[in-house]
């Protein structure tokens, strides 16, 4: 997509963005800019919002002023390298991510920052470069004890003392192997046994408890979880919800 097709979208878009999510935005930049990661090569920036407090004598949600900014380089290398992306989905992705950045600015939130670690965090561990092991348990929060991070939902369960995991997902339980390597924390990425209409991934973690990997010796002596990974499939629990 050319930049003035895509400067065209970005501003139709924000455009249908009801009046009162927009107010204390200043405008909606669109740059030719091409913005990558400082520290991970290969991500780049679609957006941000640079959020500002005017001086004032009363300190409050009038005096924060925002303007977001799309940078239309970004999105050409990102979609240089994926045949499958979908420029108008990820413009408005990205336009209501940076808005509610600022959103959460005039209510003195950062939850969106946690979920920004746990991103990041979770692209490290696609990358195979090192990751912190909790980083999905700063992601968004969902029912029955589900995190979600981008398009992968996590589910955190105690290593189980013997037999195959169970899990529950869209009301209807599954069982995986549980991997026989030693480990503290084992992420298993699901690749098989979802019913094929599942829009996002699924990874259950199997974290041991703290008292069978030391944990206050091991904190104390500064020591980290062993971390594995293990692609699996699920299997239905007699195909029907449980």
């Amino acid at each position: 997509m050319d930049f003035r097709t895509f400067e065209a979208r970005a501003r139709r878009l924000w455009e249908e963005i009801p009046d009162e999510y927009r107010a204390g935005v200043d405008g909606l930049t669109v740059s030719r800019e091409r913005v990558s990661h400082p520290d991970t090569p290969g991500v780049y920036t679609l957006g941000e919002c640079l959020t500002e407090s005017y001086p004032s004598e009363w300190e409050g949600p009038d005096t924060l002023r925002s303007r977001l900014v799309l940078y239309h380089g970004s999105f050409r290398a990102l979609a240089a390298r994926d045949a499958s992306f979908r420029w108008e989905d990820e413009l408005w992705e990205t336009l209501t991510h940076e808005l509610r950045h600022h959103l959460e600015s005039l209510a003195a939130e950062d939850a969106l920052e946690g979920v920004d670690y746990a991103a990041d965090q979770e692209f490290r561990r696609f990358d195979g470069t090192s990751f912190e092991a909790f980083y999905y348990r700063s992601g968004e929060p969902l029912p029955d004890g589900w995190y979600a991070v981008e398009r992968t939902r996590y589910l955190e369960l105690e290593w189980p003392a013997r037999g195959p995991v169970r899990f529950r997902l869209d009301g209807r339980s599954y069982d995986a192997e549980v991997p026989a390597q030693p480990a503290d924390v084992a992420f298993l990425d699901v690749v098989a046994g979802l019913p094929e209409e599942t829009a996002f991934d699924v990874t259950v973690v199997l974290v041991r408890s703290p008292s069978r990997w030391g944990g206050l010796r091991r904190l104390l002596r500064g020591e980290t979880p062993r971390v594995i990974e293990v692609e699996i499939e699920a299997r239905a629990v007699n195909g029907a919800a449980r």
